[in-house]
């Protein structure tokens, strides 16, 4: 059982990778919270929302929209990656290290390198910055990503070093790691944010890139252990929002009588708006609905699972009836 950090000071410099750290959210569990993004993800949702995460290394984001044309990472992109294709700025991603040279001064915002490498006390310091916020809200750290496990030693140092100061901590999860980076951290969790994508095992692969079996296994283990689950619901309109996924998730929370309940999370477009500036070319985004649900529609989804003994927490489901 490793509830505590064994050498803080060993363990404060461990590092690892992340695209993103959120102040004062209030979505990411209980109160007001500081979520760390971890890059790395094992699968390819056909609707995820960070795509920036999905790779473990720094990808570069380039909006030519906002160039103004200074002409400074023309001559410090030593791959010639920079070129101007008649009077417009284009950006070759095969020459491209993502080495962040050209973002340096890039003022217009522009250019934009996406990921770093920080040591758990870099990330420690900057949560712990709010703390006045987590002592009044009973909030605390979050981890996100991505998915924070595949980073394992990482996420154990940081979880260490938050309980080390008092915080509480979440993390989300999409749970398709081994089982063992689970044990490894689990002593240090309060609450874990698990999210079930679709419970068809071939609609799973199909939408994620993975079946769902190692996931569900997770789920069930991780249950079995006590552990304090809410399940997150990312439910798409005509992909997922099918009654038999609904079904499905109501099968898994009554085997499961110990879960805090489930969320519901609407799908949006933010992750869409991302993939042009990311050099993302995905053909299966074409699937995708052209707006968000209307308010309708996600009340629909709450009552459907509302009527099958679903225990549904959250914002959507306040505001759904």
């Amino acid at each position: 059982m490793e509830s505590a950090i064994r050498n803080p000071v060993k363990e404060s410099a461990i590092t690892g990778k992340v695209f993103q750290v959120q102040r004062f959210s209030i979505h990411d569990g209980p109160g007001i919270r500081t979520t760390v993004f971890f890059k790395g993800c094992p699968l390819r949702c056909v609707w995820c929302h960070n795509p920036e995460g999905i790779e473990l290394q720094p990808v570069l984001s380039f909006e030519p929209s906002k160039c103004i044309g200074c002409g400074y990472c023309f001559r410090v992109c030593k791959q010639n990656a920079h070129r101007m294709t008649g009077d417009k700025h284009t950006l070759d991603r095969t020459l491209c290290r993502a080495c962040g040279s050209c973002t340096e001064e890039c003022y217009a915002g522009a250019l934009e390198l996406i990921g770093h490498e920080a040591t758990v006390k870099e990330v420690l310091d900057e949560v712990l910055r709010d703390r006045p916020f987590y002592e009044t809200s009973g909030g605390g750290i979050t981890l996100s990503g991505g998915e924070p496990l595949l980073q394992v030693d990482f996420a154990h140092g940081l979880l260490s070093a938050a309980k080390a100061a008092g915080l509480h901590t979440a993390v989300e999860t999409c749970g398709q790691v081994r089982w063992e980076h689970f044990s490894r951290v689990q002593d240090l969790v309060d609450l874990w944010l698990f999210d079930v994508k679709e419970t068809d095992p071939a609609r799973h692969e199909q939408f994620t890139g993975m079946g769902n079996e190692l996931i569900l296994a997770n789920l069930k283990a991780l249950h079995g252990s006590g552990a304090k689950i809410l399940l997150r619901l990312p439910i798409i309109p005509g992909l997922n929002d099918r009654p038999e996924h609904f079904a499905g998730v109501a099968q898994l929370a009554g085997v499961m009588p110990g879960l805090l309940g489930a969320e519901v999370i609407p799908y949006h477009r933010l992750g869409t708006s991302k993939l042009a500036r990311l050099g993302l070319d995905r053909a299966d985004q074409s699937n995708m609905p052209p707006q968000a649900p209307s308010d309708e529609t996600v009340a629909g989804w709450v009552k459907s699972l509302r009527d099958q003994g679903v225990h549904l927490v959250g914002p959507t489901s306040e505001t759904s009836g």
